[in-house]
């Protein structure tokens, strides 16, 4: 009975879905004070932290991994064949020819990502009501503007927001003064912007609990699961993306992000994997070959030089499908299982 309320199983689902925010908050401060994240080495052409490597490798792995889901997949890639062919094309093409397009996709696939990530917590956190039976749209919107909230939220109003704004700084390459002006605008203004964050956080919060409570009154009592799972991830995001204590908030949020798309993906296609490898007794070894692949992909990308902007053109034209592919490719699936 147990086993229903998780996506795949208690150790499965505890490993790398509901317990890896906590997991990847404890590698962070357990790395922080040592050599892996502050000695520099040379790796191919790029020069970073054994930290820097390891979570650049995970980030572009499991961007990657969504074409297991995309063009791995006969019968969605018939349904929409502009979409996972065409379009990454003109994409790289328009990338190749167009500074301004060059630089505009690093800052969209910056702030997308952000988008993405509460997407993704929010779509675990309702798989975790629906295996509970709570009714589909019960909850459904709040719930996605809570878990915007919670990721978006401390980035906003938080330590690491220039990090994420400084990507409007690549503007200056191309002699854009109005979007490379955006970060000194933003700076001069992070007061006003984090007390206006926790001011709409506070009133959706209320808000959040008022609906709730009223649909306690009605009987409806949410799925434990999910309630840790938006707990755990919430402290973990306002505690790595808000303070920054430990200075490994990218290495903290991306991990359990990608460790859970990566997992997630396995667990959901699988066997249609393992199947498509001509492997479909041998799922080890299908799996060994998954991982292997999208890991290998994610290593060369962070190694290779950033310059040689034809292989730049394809790890941003990887990044921006799989932010697309993503939103909308599960529920496109479902008339396929």
């Amino acid at each position: 009975m147990s086993e229903r309320r998780y996506i795949v199983g208690p150790v499965y689902d505890w490993a790398f879905f509901l317990g890896a925010p906590m997991l990847a908050l404890a590698l962070g401060i357990l790395v922080s004070d040592t050599a892996l994240a502050h000695e520099d080495w040379l790796f191919g052409n790029e020069e970073g932290t054994l930290v820097s490597f390891f979570i650049g490798t995970v980030i572009h792995a499991h961007l990657v991994a969504v074409l297991f889901r995309s063009h791995g997949n006969a019968a969605i890639r018939r349904l929409y064949p502009r979409r996972f062919i065409v379009v990454p094309i003109v994409l790289y093409a328009a990338i190749m020819l167009s500074p301004w397009i060059a630089v505009a996709t690093t800052v969209v696939a910056t702030f997308w990502d952000v988008w993405h990530s509460g997407a993704q917590t929010f779509g675990f956190a309702r798989i975790y009501e629906r295996n509970h039976g709570t009714p589909a749209d019960l909850g459904r919107r709040l719930d996605f503007w809570l878990h915007q909230l919670l990721y978006a939220g401390p980035i906003l109003a938080g330590a690491t927001l220039m990090d994420h704004v400084d990507s409007f700084d690549n503007f200056k390459s191309i002699g854009d003064a109005v979007f490379s002006s955006v970060p000194a605008h933003v700076e001069g203004n992070t007061r006003l912007l984090t007390y206006t964050i926790l001011g709409i956080a506070g009133a959706f919060l209320v808000l959040y609990v008022a609906v709730h409570w009223r649909l306690a009154q009605r009987g409806y009592r949410p799925s434990w699961l999910k309630v840790w799972l938006v707990g755990s991830t919430g402290f973990v995001s306002v505690y790595s993306w808000g303070f920054n204590s430990w200075g490994q908030a990218f290495l903290i949020m991306n991990l359990f992000h990608g460790v859970q798309y990566l997992a997630l993906v396995w667990a959901m296609e699988g066997k249609r994997i393992a199947t498509t490898m001509r492997l479909p007794g041998r799922p080890r070894i299908a799996l060994a070959i998954y991982l292997g692949s999208v890991l290998v992909y994610g290593l060369g990308v962070t190694a290779l030089d950033a310059d040689l902007k034809e292989l730049w053109a394809i790890t941003m034209v990887v990044s921006l499908m799989h932010f697309w592919y993503d939103a909308f490719v599960w529920s496109v699936r479902k008339s396929q299982i």
